[in-house]
């Protein structure tokens, strides 16, 4: 096997893929009433313990979303995908102090079954968090959750399993948005008795 040349690079963020993930926060008065909520896209999360189901969330302070997170200690993990793409950007390069995006982008706004933070219809999965935790790192502080619960599209569950493949979900990758795609094999696969 041919060994391929490396060059050294500067430190910075290189673990890619990462999920392209639509935080909602907030307060959602009713259903219609999205003017005390805020969507952010973010590619810093991640799963960081699953008994109990935990994840992490990664924002900057002067963001309009830290404040509302860092106030109501509640907030939801929208999974992003092929319709949602556009939203997803426009969701990280617009200030919701500025405009409702939930108004903007017509996305439908629901209530969520542990506090009054909204969920994202449109998204196939929606995680519900409760912030444990604030970590100050630098550029960013991290938010560390307990997942509540976790809210999924009919459509993807068949005979008590979970279609994800079928949700089509987009990806990050230094800059650009991806869909995700060919199968390659499942965990386990490399070791399974043939």
């Amino acid at each position: 096997m041919e060994l391929n040349e490396k060059k050294i690079w500067k430190p910075g963020t290189m673990l890619y893929p990462l999920p392209a993930v639509l935080v909602s926060c907030g307060e959602l008065k009713n259903e219609k009433d999205t003017s005390n909520c805020n969507i952010i896209t973010l590619s810093w999360a991640g799963t960081i313990c699953s008994e109990p189901p935990m994840l992490s969330i990664s924002i900057r302070p002067e963001r309009y979303s830290y404040k509302i997170i860092k106030k109501t200690g509640y907030f939801v993990v929208n999974l992003t995908t092929k319709r949602l793409a556009y939203a997803t950007d426009f969701c990280g390069v617009k200030s919701g102090k500025d405009i409702d995006k939930f108004k903007k982008l017509n996305l439908s706004a629901q209530k969520s079954n542990f506090s009054n933070c909204p969920l994202i219809t449109e998204s196939p999965i929606n995680i519900e968090c409760k912030t444990q935790n604030i970590i100050k790192l630098g550029s960013h502080d991290m938010f560390i959750a307990k997942v509540l619960c976790v809210h999924v599209d009919k459509k993807l569950i068949y005979k008590n399993s979970l279609k994800l493949e079928k949700a089509n979900l987009i990806a990050y990758s230094h800059g650009n948005y991806y869909l995700l795609g060919k199968y390659l094999g499942h965990f386990g696969f490399s070791v399974r008795k043939k």
